[in-house]
């Protein structure tokens, strides 16, 4: 699953009841036309746009919600966070500010998990029951989201503020929602469901899963890129550091390949041809 998350470096969550089709937002009970411009809006802010709903399809109505969460900048000179807000009108979302400069603060730990049914009946009939254990853990804290990508990695779950974005979370409660909810209130990440952190490209979202798997690592603020290279073709070269380690220089070098996977989706089961970056060589990095 590493280097699948979507690379933007942050989210705008649009409060949108009811159903959803394959398209999302675009194809729900919202304007389609501001749909189309917002996400035009959202992309130039650099964010990906999700519909989402509360869990069993509560909404406690006559004004819904809207959220912008900015990862935090890797150079420190930016927090990053969750800011809340609301709305009436779908129009009014073009005149929302989007960088997290207006609107209430919400420091807490929010979980999105993927019900898109339209989009892969996989995402609904996995996804809820997590929901469901989640909500249940952490009421008011969780909601259903539209499209993450990947959707033969259900049931999928983006848990912020660290960016994480997992896959194929173990559905039992004990094993899938409380050890996300529990890494998650911690500042940590679970490396064994990672998909990527949100923010970076594929080959370095994998390269830094596979050094936390390899050094059991769990902080995502922890490690950092230095560079990521195609060194020929088929093959990247991936320069990370690593705050507070003995060997704080790793160089990882990745193999990128299309390989075929028997079951694609739900909705797709046929074979079909899908980017795997595999681990080729991880070691301490000397060089200045």
């Amino acid at each position: 699953m590493l280097g699948t998350a979507f690379t933007e470096p942050g989210v705008l969550l649009v409060e949108q009841p009811g159903p959803w089709g394959h398209a999302g937002l675009s194809a729900s009970r919202f304007d389609p036309a501001v749909a189309e411009a917002l996400a035009v809006r959202a992309r130039s802010a650099g964010l990906r746009v999700l519909a989402i709903r509360r869990p069993a399809g509560g909404f406690d109505g006559p004004r819904r919600r809207w959220a912008v969460w900015h990862a935090p900048d890797p150079a420190g000179s930016d927090g990053g966070g969750l800011v809340w807000s609301d709305f009436g009108a779908d129009v009014e979302l073009l005149d929302v500010p989007l960088d997290g400069s207006v609107g209430e603060v919400d420091p807490e730990p929010l979980y999105l998990v993927c019900a898109h049914g339209k989009r892969d009946v996989c995402c609904a009939l996995r996804g809820r029951p997590l929901v469901a254990a989640l909500a249940a853990r952490r009421p008011g804290r969780v909601w259903e989201c539209s499209h993450t990508g990947g959707h033969r990695f259900a049931p999928i779950v983006l848990a912020l503020p660290t960016g994480a974005l997992y896959g194929r979370v173990p559905e039992s409660d004990a094993d899938g929602a409380a050890a996300v909810i529990a890494a998650t209130e911690r500042g940590e990440v679970i490396p064994d469901l990672l998909r990527g952190l949100l923010g970076f490209a594929p080959v370095e979202q994998a390269a830094i899963g596979h050094l936390m798997l390899a050094r059991s690592l769990t902080d995502p603020h922890a490690v950092t890129v230095r560079s990521s290279v195609q060194a020929e073709p088929g093959q990247w070269d991936v320069r990370l550091d690593v705050a507070g380690a003995g060997d704080s220089r790793w160089l990882v070098r990745l193999a990128v390949e299309s390989v075929e996977i028997s079951y694609a989706s739900c909705a797709k089961p046929a074979a079909k041809a899908e980017r795997e970056i595999g681990l080729v060589d991880l070691s301490p990095c000397h060089e200045q």
